[in-house]
């Protein structure tokens, strides 16, 4: 329960939403924990593979694959023969690109559509109507305004991701209780005072969430924004490989994307709890 502070006492921030504490799961558990997610992967692809018959390759034929891709990253032979990692850096280039901007674009909006009636009533119908289209779709008006298929991506990506971010930062700000509304009418906050000490740290654990599953969407969209666009990249890396009938190369990378997804999406989460912590 909220304290009232009386007149005259020194002013404190206030710390909304309470902390929380960082988990505590000791190291060895979430080794363990990855392991047996690891096996776990492994025995329902094996079993994949029988019932799919020998069409669909397993373990045994993709893992040294995959070994041969990680063990010489950095190759560069020519535009179209480029080791993995350089892939997956044009790739993750290209994301955080998109991601970044989609961010500095969703944060503003969601701030005015959970600030304001008049704002929520004119940009909720606009935000339901954009957040379904596939981001395939997108790839075509991308191409027709920028004349460009790298930066098309790029374009693709913020479109898609930003969405995310809106509806949970707009939550954020519109769900903040009343009490600290009038905490600030009480003792008169300024409009910077009332968005730093009130509105920001109450909301910012919703914005991260809104970034954490905005970065995924963008993760996810860079595979096929780039199996259209061509050139480098990971996606890229994917479509050639199933053209040449290479479906090892195609698992391998599958792998890989999930990996990366996977060390994404565990930092922000750290980033979140720090951020929840520290407000």
């Amino acid at each position: 329960m909220m304290r009232i502070m009386r007149r005259g006492e020194p002013l404190r921030a206030i710390r909304w939403p309470p902390p929380v504490a960082l988990s505590t799961a000791p190291w060895g558990r979430t080794s363990l924990e990855l392991v047996g997610a690891a096996l776990l992967l492994l025995a329902l692809w094996q079993l994949a593979t029988v019932l799919a018959g020998t069409d669909l390759p397993g373990p045994a034929r993709t893992l040294p694959v995959l070994w041969e891709l990680i063990r010489d990253p950095l190759y560069d032979r020519g535009p179209n023969d480029k080791g993995i990692a350089l892939q997956l850096l044009s790739s993750l280039q290209r994301v955080f690109l998109g991601f970044a901007l989609g961010s500095l674009i969703a944060i503003p909006l969601g701030v005015v559509m959970g600030a304001s009636r008049l704002g929520r009533g004119l940009l909720n119908p606009l935000v339901q109507v954009f957040r379904p289209v596939s981001p395939l779709a997108w790839f075509p008006i991308g191409l027709a305004a920028l004349h460009s298929a790298p930066t098309a991506t790029v374009f693709v990506i913020c479109i898609t991701s930003l969405w995310p971010t809106v509806i949970n930062t707009a939550f954020g700000i519109a769900s903040l209780p009343e009490d600290h509304k009038n905490v600030a009418r009480v003792f008169q906050f300024s409009r910077w005072k009332y968005f730093s000490k009130i509105l920001w740290p109450y909301s910012l654990p919703h914005i991260l969430t809104g970034l954490r599953l905005s970065l995924g969407v963008a993760w996810m969209v860079i595979v096929a924004a780039e199996m259209l666009a061509g050139g480098v990249g990971i996606g890229f890396f994917v479509w050639d490989s199933w053209n040449t009938l290479h479906v090892e190369r195609v698992i391998a990378a599958l792998l890989l994307i999930g990996a990366v997804g996977l060390a994404m999406d565990r930092v922000l989460e750290l980033l979140a709890r720090r951020a929840s912590y520290a407000t």
